[in-house]
């Protein structure tokens, strides 16, 4: 964090004084959230690695070199790769695989976005700090990336996948956590059923999800205490274990111990690697979950307490098996002194089920981004948090999540299956991120390849050889990951897909400027009082649902506003530079281009107020145009320009906004016509539906006493006399088919894939939260 300039010594104090609270918070709150799964590993990592054919090595040298095994992949790949390097690659805060495509996308023409446009480079969160676009380093393999769309369409594909093989584990992490834990009821009450183990687990698991719509602020404060007393309990349990029964297992710490490991026993210990494996899963919540939290909260819980106490668990189980050989089945319960055992229990089982919030929480962060970068169907999102930006839940996944949670642990109904089928899903992503960070070391950070390079083999070798232990167990549960990753990829890629056809075909079939001049200032129609608000993903040109429209009813609003909701590769976009406003054709035919920008992180909020600010921002424009006009700076071709209106300084020469009087009956609510039957039937329609009378009623006046040129002046009354009218919000109701000359496997994905996904998703107007009653579609049929 920067030093506060500009401040007093006392300044100073309280600043850093609120920064520690504020860190230090996080980080208490990472422990219920982040740390779940990561920090129960000890549970079955030993048992795990010897349940092969290492089981027959039972002697003091092999349980040193797994536990050197165990001790030098927990600090190189949590430690070194992921807290050290990785962390710091965060999007402005956010985590995961695709903020790290987002970092390449902006910096390398990598994006397959279709409404991207030279304007939203100028974002401050654009770029990182430090960076400009005049210092990118164009390099030959920038470029021939670029060049080749094939190699970019590969790319999201890649992270398409790590980002299924995420969402994969929100479904195994709670299966294997709940089940291991409740199994552990069996080494004491021996008549207990696998059977009645898997009903137990499935209760559990549907409390846990029930749990997840009180936001993750409410479910860390209530996990926290829960695994930082676990972790400060196994971690003095495992200094106990050293003490008591192998204080020498600290030599354990030499990787000369690992060579010897494999020496002996050769593809016996290589195939044990995929139970190694287990001491870091969850390592990838760290980064996913980085939304919810902040980088250095999440560092500062992992190097204080997370790293210490494990360590210390794997080096006390491993001086414990050494002189208990018999017992590593069921190794971690029995290095449990006696007079703890039941305490320690609880929190064991306690602790499990909180293992699985970790990841639930990283799936609703993955999917939120993948939703807002044009690669998941509509969906409803619930910001659970005031304080916390990216705190969120999603109903619609919480509830398909815990169907297939369930579907797992009743289909496996055993944790070594599900332990297999985990480890190739960690794994995957872990190697991923290996290669996407390589890209961000070169792209954004703009180091040398070789740099680059060494990242690569350091740490992809490593991930790359426990793979390839792994992947042996694919017909043992190991495939599970994979068909639901692969199912998860094709509904993101067939959405993103159907979404950049349907964009292409509005760019190609979009209206002419030269036809729109053409029809003079009236368009040709009827112009009726009020102002229409013509939704489309354009942000150049006319879209062809506006001829389509007065082709079949020649009739318009007097203000026209086309309206561009769209997303940007950046996690925020700040308020003042949200909004772009431009006008289409000459002054006389009040048609005007709004674009609002979001980022993948940014809160859409169901915002009453918005033909108010859009007013008002039109209103602004008018103005600055028109000062921009008499200096000879301003652009008057057709299209015009865009130019940033900041909604924090809405305030426009001489209109004011202000409370209607419901006494005068001057609302924003009235319609465009002013006759009194379509007024009662309003009146009805506002009875029946609250929502909509309750909605901020104010009226617009141009004061008569300022100065104002009269151009401008008879513009602004136009567009005040078109909001009292009223607004109209103007929707394509598309129908979208492959041509008939398409070739089978498109018409499947655009007629089938697509379309189902079209049907079963949240509408355009519900996710825009526009008003029912003011909302007009246009049917068109789409041939892709």
């Amino acid at each position: 964090m920067d030093r506060p300039m500009g401040m007093t010594s006392d300044d100073r104090r309280i600043h850093w004084k609120n920064y520690y609270k504020s860190l230090f918070l996080l980080a208490y709150q990472s422990f219920g959230v982040v740390y779940g799964d990561l920090s129960t590993s000890p549970l079955y990592v030993y048992r795990s690695a010897f349940s092969g054919k290492l089981s027959h090595y039972q002697d003091e040298e092999t349980i040193f070199g797994v536990c050197s095994l165990i001790l030098w992949t927990f600090t190189l790949i949590p430690l070194l790769k992921y807290v050290i390097i990785v962390l710091s690659a965060n999007d402005n805060g956010e985590g995961g695989p695709f903020a790290l495509y987002s970092l390449l996308c902006r910096h390398a023409k990598f994006s397959l976005l279709p409404n991207q446009q030279a304007a939203d480079e100028e974002l401050s969160t654009y770029y990182r700090h430090g960076h400009m676009p005049g210092n990118v380093i164009n390099s030959p393999l920038k470029r021939f990336l670029e060049k080749h769309k094939r190699l970019r369409t590969c790319l999201l594909l890649v992270v398409l996948f790590a980002a299924s093989m995420v969402i994969g584990d929100g479904i195994l992490t709670p299966a294997i956590s709940v089940l291991s834990s409740i199994s552990g009821l069996q080494v004491r009450a021996e008549k207990l059923s696998n059977a009645e183990v898997v009903i137990i687990a499935c209760i559990v698991l549907v409390g846990l999800f029930a749990l997840q719509h009180r936001g993750t602020q409410r479910v860390a404060f209530l996990f926290a205490p829960i695994v930082i007393i676990w972790l400060l309990c196994i971690g003095v349990i495992g200094l106990y274990n050293i003490i008591h029964w192998n204080p020498t297992i600290y030599r354990a710490l030499s990787p000369y111990y690992i060579i010897k490991f494999f020496r002996r026993t050769e593809k016996d210990g290589w195939l044990s690697l995929g139970g190694v494996l287990l001491c870091i899963t969850g390592t990838e919540a760290m980064f996913a979950d980085l939304g919810h939290f902040t980088d250095s909260s999440i560092k500062v819980a992992f190097v204080s307490v997370i790293y210490p106490c494990l360590v210390l668990q794997y080096m006390g189980q491993a001086a414990f098996l050494s002189k208990n050989f018999s017992v590593v089945p069921i190794s971690f319960y029995k290095s449990i002194p006696e007079p703890v055992f039941w305490p320690v229990f609880v929190l064991a089982t306690l602790a499990a089920i909180v293992a699985s919030q970790a990841i639930i929480s990283g799936t609703f962060s993955i999917i939120k981004q993948c939703h807002a970068l044009g690669c998941f169907p509509r969906i409803k999102i619930v910001h659970t948090s005031r304080w916390i930006y990216g705190q969120i839940y999603i109903p619609e996944i919480n509830w398909i999540l815990m169907v297939l949670c369930l579907a797992v642990t009743i289909g496996f109904h055993d944790t070594t299956l599900i332990g297999n089928a985990y480890g190739i899903a960690c794994v995957i992503v872990m190697f991923v991120t290996t290669w996407l960070m390589a890209l961000v070391i070169i792209f954004v950070w703009q180091k040398h390849v070789l740099l680059a390079l060494l990242f690569l083999i350091s740490f992809g070798s490593i991930e790359a050889v426990y793979f390839s232990s792994s992947v042996m167990k694919v017909p043992q549960g190991g495939w599970a990951p994979l068909v639901l990753s692969f199912v998860i990829m094709v509904i993101m890629y067939v959405w993103h897909y159907g979404t950049r056809r349907k964009y292409q075909f509005d760019l190609q079939n979009k209206v002419s400027m030269k036809w729109i001049l053409t029809l003079g200032p009236s368009l040709g129609i009827v112009r009726v009082p009020g102002i229409g608000l013509i939704y489309t993903e354009l942000v150049t040109g006319v879209p062809a649902i506006f001829s389509h429209f007065i082709t079949n009813l020649p009739a318009f609003h007097q203000v026209l506003v086309f309206v561009c909701m769209k997303s940007v590769q950046v996690p925020y976009v700040p308020m003042d530079e949200r909004c772009l406003i431009g006008r289409i054709g000459p002054r006389a035919y009040r048609m005007y281009r709004c674009i609002v920008r979001y980022g993948y992180k940014d809160v859409r909020k169901d915002d009453d107020n918005f033909e108010n600010q859009l007013v008002m921002s039109i209103a602004k424009f008018i103005q600055m145009e028109a000062e921009e006009t008499s200096s000879g700076s301003y652009d008057i071709s057709p299209e015009g320009r865009m130019a940033v209106i900041q909604t924090s300084e809405m305030s426009v020469s001489g209109l004011i906004m202000k409370e209607a009087d419901e006494n005068t009956g001057d609302s924003t609510i009235v319609r465009s016509s002013k006759s009194e039957t379509l007024r009662s039937l309003q009146s009805l329609y506002e009875q029946e539906s609250p929502s909509v009378s309750q909605r901020m009623q104010v009226r617009f006046e141009l004061l008569e006493a300022e100065y104002m040129d009269p151009q401008v002046r008879e513009e602004l009354m136009a567009l005040v006399e078109a909001k009292r009218a009223g607004v109209a919000y103007i929707m394509g109701h598309s129908y979208i088919k492959a041509r008939r000359s398409s070739s089978f496997l498109k018409k499947f994905v655009i007629n089938v894939a697509y379309s189902f996904l079209r049907k079963n998703c949240r509408g355009p107007a519900v996710a825009l939260n526009i008003p029912h009653i003011s909302l007009i579609e246009v049917g068109m049929i789409y041939y892709v």
